[in-house]
């Protein structure tokens, strides 16, 4: 690998900026553009349409809807972090494949929590993951059925085929939630390495829940077969394009994996790679190097919503002073953020009332009038794409 010179913290921002199409909006078509690079994470529910919002002009709900629902052109599944995200079918193996851990040993800590459950069963996620994905197809044929609706049912058919000392545990309550039998709680982490193997995604929303629909059923299609080494590749080119100059340990916690299971990954482009120094040894795609060094700060304003894909990098000191951190990156309940002239300027929260939107915009600073107007203007049209009829902007500083 070649090593270059030290880097600054504005080129990285811009850099970064653009890499996340903050620069400047795409036109009515770049949609499936502004989700392909690191997707586009929908939680809360309706983050994804803010977010999207933020890098397409004059995007509309019935875009994204028809995309997901009709087009069958943007798809939504759990993928990094066991999260809902959207992204272009076409890229589906990519964030499928590319995402799911090579071992069993490493699909047990993608799935944090589960290996206590396992080791009480004698049994192994791989071994459970079968188990499960065989009876997901019996399930879920021709249905929509939320998580938990979906978790109980195949629970109960592989309660079926367990030796008696087995059933009993599997049966009994487990850690996981009120009530909730064991063998339940252990599907549920079960589907989500299926979504990873392609079996299942989600459907559009039904009111408060997210129904689970069998991917060849949904897209009319199997999603095509990749070599898992090509995805992984691409999965983290993809990656540094967005977040670099990165690190393996940046790259872990963006991902949802150990720091230590980072290798079938990292290796696949190394020699792709350059290094450069930005607080501490970090790594960025060759090929971009030069575009890091002369990338403009843009100018102008956006909304970001809570879990924005810009926002999820893991050197949070680039973008935000370390005493705001907890106001930004909250452990429940994140708030958007405020972005102004490409910097972090504060953190949103919204309250509905019918069809009214009142929209709180707290900074870490004064705020000059016309970034105030601005902001108002950009609240204006996120209450739009929400259907709200209208919106009231309250302003506040730390």
């Amino acid at each position: 690998m070649a090593v270059a010179a030290r880097v600054l913290k504005g080129d990285v921002v811009a850099f970064r900026l653009g890499a996340h199409h903050l620069t400047e909006r795409w036109g009515e078509n770049g949609l499936l553009d502004a989700a392909s690079q690191c997707e586009v994470q929908n939680s809360p529910p309706g983050a994804a349409l803010i977010a999207l919002h933020a890098r397409v002009r004059d995007l509309t709900q019935e875009q994204v809807t028809d995309a997901v629902a009709e087009e069958k052109s943007l798809l939504q599944t759990w993928c990094v972090r066991g999260s809902p995200f959207y992204f272009p079918t076409s890229d589906a193996p990519v964030f499928t494949t590319g995402v799911l851990p090579p071992t069993d040993e490493a699909m047990s800590h993608f799935v944090a929590g589960v290996e206590p459950a396992l080791d009480s069963l004698d049994m192994s996620l791989t071994e459970t993951v079968e188990l499960t994905g065989t009876e997901i197809r019996h399930v879920l044929s021709g249905r929509r059925l939320a998580i938990n609706e979906l978790g109980a049912e195949i629970a109960r058919r592989i309660a079926h085929g367990l030796p008696k000392k087995q059933r009993d545990i599997w049966e009994d309550k487990g850690p996981y939630a009120p009530d909730q039998p064991l063998g339940e709680g252990v599907v549920h982490f079960c589907i989500r390495i299926l979504t990873l193997h392609r079996v299942v995604c989600l459907a559009p929303r039904v009111g408060n829940k997210a129904p689970f629909v069998l991917v060849d059923e949904w897209l009319g299609h199997p999603i095509p077969d990749v070599d898992p080494s090509t995805a992984r590749a691409e999965l983290l080119r993809r990656y540094l394009h967005c977040y670099g100059p990165s690190t393996r340990g940046h790259f872990a916690a963006w991902a949802g994996i150990r720091a230590g299971d980072v290798d079938p990954w990292w290796s696949l482009v190394e020699d792709e790679l350059t290094q450069v120094e930005f607080g501490g040894a970090s790594w960025i795609l060759t090929k971009d190097l030069d575009t890091l060094r002369s990338a403009p700060m843009p100018t102008g304003v956006r909304l970001l919503p809570p879990h924005d894909p810009y926002t999820q990098m893991r050197d949070r000191d680039t973008i935000v002073d370390k005493e705001y951190h907890r106001d930004v990156w909250r452990t429940v309940g994140d708030p958007g953020t405020a972005l102004v002239n490409g910097k972090i300027i504060g953190i949103w929260r919204q309250r509905r009332s019918g069809r009214r939107l009142t929209m709180t915009i707290k900074t870490f600073g004064p705020l000059p009038g016309r970034d105030r107007k601005s902001l108002r203007n950009e609240a204006e049209q996120v209450a739009s794409l929400r259907g709200m009829s209208s919106v009231d902007v309250e302003f506040g500083t730390y």
